[in-house]
């Protein structure tokens, strides 16, 4: 037998277990219908989102509602949102929150999740059962509106980021993929006098690059989508982020945002056309993102979660 002959069975895929049957015709052909009708639940939405946030005002008034198959293609609905208007800023709001809020609660989660890693460390064990508790008992809306009212935050951006900035889920699939790192790695670079925050950053960080990418995102996205916050803490309109600007469109007997009412009362723009856009553009930094981590997601959750 050739070596590429070997090779080649080396890399064949391993055989099925004898308790498992071999795949039927029918199993096969139902196992794929139904994930076309999963993948077909998820794409039609989007595909009738994105052709009606194209469409010109006089074929959406023509089907009466959403545009399911392509009648003309027009950018006006973009173009006007991104004109320099409140979308416009809405969504550099959102940006800056994003970015912002994902360092500053990585940061944090990062430090909390090492330390609560060291199982010798001063006061381990309390820190943690504290944490933990935060998850199943808040103080509820009223005290964090009057905290945050206290502090001074309100009609802030900090007021978006500050009390929904740490998750401690996050924390925790954190902490348990830097205690699934090898100790002898550590110990051996302190013996060689690096410290915590050294054997953090050239160490423990480098090695944990798939989970830290999936927290990201985890983060990122709650931020992108984030709206309640900015409801209740900011009456400034010109603060709002895209999500809360989102709101204001699909409502029901809510004006446009400024600069938009008399081009859609006008009849030169349709209101359901710029709701549509306003959602793809919400979707699409989330739609660049996923699939750039998605390589990541196995490996970090798997490895973060089950240990041994």
């Amino acid at each position: 037998m050739s070596l590429n002959t070997q090779l080649i069975r080396s890399l064949k895929a391993p055989a099925r277990p004898v308790w498992e049957e071999p795949p039927s015709r029918t199993g096969l052909t139902t196992k794929g219908g139904f994930l076309l009708l999963c993948c077909l639940g998820v794409l039609a939405p989007l595909w009738i989102v994105i052709v009606t946030s194209l469409s010109p005002k006089p074929v959406i008034d023509r089907v009466g509602g959403l545009v399911v198959i392509p009648q003309g293609i027009t950018f006006v609905n973009y173009t006007e949102l991104l004109s320099g208007g409140q979308v416009s800023r809405a969504i550099l709001v959102s940006l800056g929150v994003t970015f912002f809020g994902t360092l500053f609660s990585m940061v944090v989660s990062v430090l909390a999740a090492y330390g609560l890693s060291r199982t010798g460390s001063l006061g381990h064990r309390f820190l943690l059962m504290a944490l933990m508790a935060t998850m199943f008992f808040g103080a509820g809306l009223i005290p964090t509106y009057l905290l945050v009212q206290s502090l001074g935050l309100t009609d802030t951006y900090l007021s978006l980021i500050l009390p929904s900035a740490v998750s401690v889920f996050n924390i925790l699939v954190l902490r348990s993929f830097f205690m699934g790192i090898s100790p002898e790695l550590t110990e051996s670079a302190r013996i060689d006098g690096a410290g915590d925050l050294r054997i953090l950053l050239t160490i423990v960080m480098p090695l944990s690059r798939a989970v830290l990418a999936v927290i990201s995102l985890f983060y990122a996205v709650g931020y992108w989508s984030a709206w309640f916050n900015a409801s209740i803490y900011l009456t400034d309109q010109q603060m709002l982020p895209l999500q809360n600007v989102l709101i204001q469109l699909v409502q029901k007997n809510t004006e446009a945002p400024t600069g938009l009412q008399q081009a859609v009362r006008s009849g030169q723009l349709s209101s359901l056309g710029l709701q549509m856009a306003v959602m793809v553009l919400a979707l699409i930094p989330v739609g660049i993102a996923s699939p750039l981590v998605q390589k990541h997601f196995k490996k970090g959750m798997l490895t973060g979660a089950v240990k041994g």
